[in-house]
C-alpha cells in the first residue's frame, strides 16, 4: 500500500504524517492525542508543551497496557471456558 501523506493538528501544532493507514484512521489516532495533551495540559501546572507531550504518553500507555492485560485475561478465560467445555463434551460423548 502506498503512503500517503495527511495534516493533522496536535496541541495547536501541525503536523504531516506520512502513513499507509487512512486519512481518517490517522486523523483518528492524531485526535486521541491532542485530546490526551489538552486533558494533561487542564489538570496540571506543567507548562512546557514537553512535559505535557511525555504526561499524555505516558497516559496513552498505561490505558494501551491495561487494555492488553485485559484482553490477555479474556483470551485466558475464553481458553478455559473452551477446555472445560470440551471435557464436558467429549465426556457426554462416550
Amino acid at each position: 500500500m502506498a503512503k500517503r501523506s495527511v495534516e493533522v493538528y496536535i496541541y495547536g501544532q501541525k503536523y504531516v504524517i506520512r502513513s499507509e493507514s487512512s486519512e481518517e484512521y490517522v486523523k483518528e489516532v492524531a485526535s486521541l492525542v491532542d485530546r490526551k495533551m489538552r486533558e494533561v495540559a487542564q489538570r496540571g501546572s506543567s507548562v512546557s508543551t514537553l512535559n505535557v507531550a511525555v504526561l499524555a504518553a505516558l497516559n496513552i500507555a498505561d490505558e494501551l497496557l491495561k487494555s492488553s492485560r485485559d484482553n490477555e485475561e479474556l483470551l485466558k478465560r475464553i481458553k478455559d471456558q473452551t477446555e472445560r467445555l470440551d471435557t464436558i463434551l467429549g465426556s457426554d460423548a462416550k
